[in-house]
């Protein structure tokens, strides 16, 4: 009984829309003023304790389960409880971090590999042709997700100014088209460095088929154990989040180490304005060892590590609208994705794209690009921005 009451004023309070809520007994509640915008059937009671314990998990494993079934956007409903200042995710009673996390070499090459290694296959059929997994880059409206990740690609080139000749390493670097694009388009020689298999066999290909073995290479390691020359610029688009709260500083101190005097780096990754955090069911099912970091944190170990910053660019509504057409894509395949996952995958899978979509719409989560130099802030680069948005 009081585990009912207690659940009944934990859903009053959580949402800044008006829903309706099916309980476990067949009553239901309406919450908020007029017609409901979402549907909550509870078919299952959920103890509050496991509530106290980590609301993310054990709400997150309730949906998976079909303990929880909702009707209506998740996106909405998640933005809503993000937005309301009495919700389980705003109210310091309901919050609860996971233990510090292990983030040794064989334990990020585990983490990358059980998220990334779920098969490119897999990933070709909600993604665009370019197979870009971060956040897209929106120049117009009514740019296609393709259009969008390329303008994200040569935006951050752009930002490089980089010199035909060059030396670029990509830390990260998903299934290659960054490096790729950096050495056909602009004449760079590239280094990208990954952790998933898959991604690296599917870069290895690419670099043959489409004739740059003299410019790209791609290797399979961790990269804290890169021995090469210092290279004039560095990318890395979404790893930072990988890294760990205890291994930001060598993250960055690694970069600084491998930038040549006065080298460029552009550093693109999802950081909280708000300060670092883990999500637990994140953390659990999707990214297992994931930290998202604050923006002072990472301002922090910029410096820290002997570099200096020359830009800062938010681009959060880029990857709401990155993540709702991700969203869309996921739903159309959905047959495809039943012959190689079961249901309990796909809710997953369907919650995580739309909870993120609405962790960035609330403003819970920012994503940026950070320019940074080794040495005086952009010593090498032109006097204003306008370089970065010419042909």
């Amino acid at each position: 009984m009081l585990d009912n009451m207690l659940f009944k004023q934990l859903m009053k309070h959580s949402f800044t829309i008006p829903v309706e809520v099916t309980y476990p007994n067949g009553k239901t509640e309406k919450y908020g003023n007029g017609a409901p915008q979402v549907k909550i059937k509870v078919n299952e009671k959920i103890p509050v304790k496991d509530l106290l314990r980590n609301a993310s998990i054990t709400l997150g494993e309730a949906y998976m389960d079909k303990k929880i079934e909702v009707s209506g956007s998740l996106q909405v409903l998640i933005n809503s409880a993000y937005e309301s200042a009495n919700s389980f995710l705003n109210n310091n009673k309901f919050k609860r971090f996971l233990p510090k996390q292990s983030h040794s070499e064989e334990s990020s090459k585990n983490d990358v590999q059980s998220h990334y290694d779920l098969g490119n296959d897999f990933y070709k059929l909600w993604l665009d042709k370019t197979m870009t997994y971060s956040c897209a880059y929106f120049e117009k409206p009514d740019d296609s997700l393709e259009e969008a990740q390329m303008n994200k690609v040569h935006h951050i080139l752009k930002k490089l100014d980089p010199k035909p000749g060059s030396s670029l390493l990509d830390i990260g670097c998903g299934w290659g088209t960054l490096m790729l694009t950096a050495a056909r388009e602009y004449n760079m020689n590239v280094v990208g460095i990954t952790l998933s298999e898959e991604q690296y066999n599917a870069v290895k290909q690419r670099i043959k088929d489409e004739g740059l073995e003299d410019q790209a290479e791609v290797l399979l390691e961790d990269y804290r154990e890169l021995d090469h020359l210092p290279f004039d610029y560095i990318t890395s688009v979404g790893m930072f989040e990988h890294v760990g709260e205890e291994n930001l500083g060598e993250y960055f101190n690694t970069i600084s180490r491998y930038l040549k005097s006065n080298g460029v780096a552009l550093i693109h990754g999802i950081t909280r304005q708000q300060g670092g955090a883990y999500n637990g069911w994140i953390n659990k099912y999707i990214f297992p060892g994931g930290y998202v970091p604050g923006l002072n944190e990472n301002l922090t170990h910029i410096i820290e590590s002997g570099m200096q910053v020359a830009d800062i660019e938010m681009l959060r509504r880029h990857y709401q609208r990155t993540l709702e057409m991700w969203t869309d894509n996921f739903h159309k395949v959905l047959p495809e994705v039943r012959k190689m996952h079961d249901e309990r995958f796909i809710r997953m899978w369907d919650l995580y794209l739309q909870a993120c979509a609405a962790s960035f719409e609330s403003g819970n989560i920012d994503v940026i690009q950070y320019l940074i130099s080794k040495g005086p802030s952009a010593r090498t680069l032109p006097m204003t921005r306008d370089y970065m948005y010419k042909d």
